[in-house]
């Protein structure tokens, strides 16, 4: 297990080995809580006529995580030196910090966290002495959900469509090229415990789109009746679904969110595997699609 500060840019504290050959600077003891699973609120409908409550529905809240941590110096100058290089690095004026864990598969877990208490400090005989210092840091996860290292991608090329106008034959008679739809059921296979928010990559030129989730929800654009493409040639969109991002920009910042048909809805992933639906109208040259997603876990 490992710390970093400062929006994960920080140094890397390992909590649980060695640093060196003379002592770990710092380490996790035994107590740590808050780290399995997520607290909940549970909403429910009171009864004046009926015992008890009827559920309706579970949200997981921000987790709360108590870390006891062991900081042993050779001397006052080097324990001091610990104190300082801790508190600087999980200041959250600097930014959240990572906590990573790694089990004996190897397989990192990741969870994005504050630090809100416990590094006060107390000089009590049982909690500090001349070259060592106990803390019980409180950190809070605002999204209690921990992330996998690796992020999963889905790729898709849609067949090449034709000129709106032919560009190999005279211009009369007129021939005019309808643009080429394509609607593709595609599985997507989510290995985390819970639903992931998808980033989606559309490479144009693309007239329009529209995606739908295996429950029916969706979100696209429509394309324009004069013909012209939404996402020029060359040109990429993003679509990042996250909470609290929520955007559609494409690589030079142009927003495209009021050109999304009426009543979106940006949907997620669910764990397992899936069946959504991909409908792309291509422009005069093969449209691409790329699906990236960090799949969640309810613990490490």
């Amino acid at each position: 297990m490992s710390i970093t500060g400062k929006n994960g840019e920080g140094e890397e504290i390992p909590l649980t080995n060695f640093s060196n050959s003379r002592w770990p600077g710092i380490f996790m003891m035994p107590g740590a809580t808050g780290l399995d699973a997520p607290p909940y609120d549970l909403h429910m409908d009171e009864s004046p006529n009926l015992d008890g409550a009827i559920f309706r529905d579970a949200r997981a809240t921000s987790r709360e995580i108590m870390i006891p941590l062991y900081l042993h110096g050779i001397d006052r100058p080097t324990i001091k030196a610990l104190k300082k290089r801790l508190v600087s690095s999980l200041n959250p004026k600097k930014g959240y910090c990572i906590l990573k864990f790694v089990e004996g598969d190897a397989v990192p877990r990741y969870l994005r966290c504050y630090y809100k208490s416990g590094m006060e400090g107390s000089e009590a005989q049982d909690q500090s002495g001349f070259t060592w210092k106990k803390f019980g840091i409180q950190l809070v996860a605002h999204d209690p959900w921990f992330y996998s290292e690796d992020v999963q991608v889905a790729y898709w090329e849609f067949g090449t469509g034709e000129a709106f106008l032919s560009t190999t034959q005279a211009f009369f008679p007129l021939r005019i090229n309808a643009g080429l739809v394509t609607g593709s059921e595609v599985q997507v296979d989510n290995p985390g415990d819970v639903e992931a928010w998808p980033r989606w990559e559309l490479t144009g030129p693309i007239k329009g789109f529209t995606f739908t989730s295996p429950d029916g929800k969706s979100f696209g654009i429509t394309p324009p009746s004069n013909g012209s493409d939404v996402v020029a040639g060359n040109r990429t969109l993003l679509v990042d679904t996250r909470p609290g991002y929520k955007t559609l920009r494409d690589d030079q910042g142009t927003n495209y969110w009021p050109l999304l048909d009426p009543s979106p809805q940006l949907w997620a992933i669910p764990e397992g595997e899936s069946t959504c639906t991909v409908s792309i109208v291509p422009g005069s040259s093969s449209a691409r699609v790329r699906l990236v997603f960090q799949p969640r876990y309810e613990g490490y």
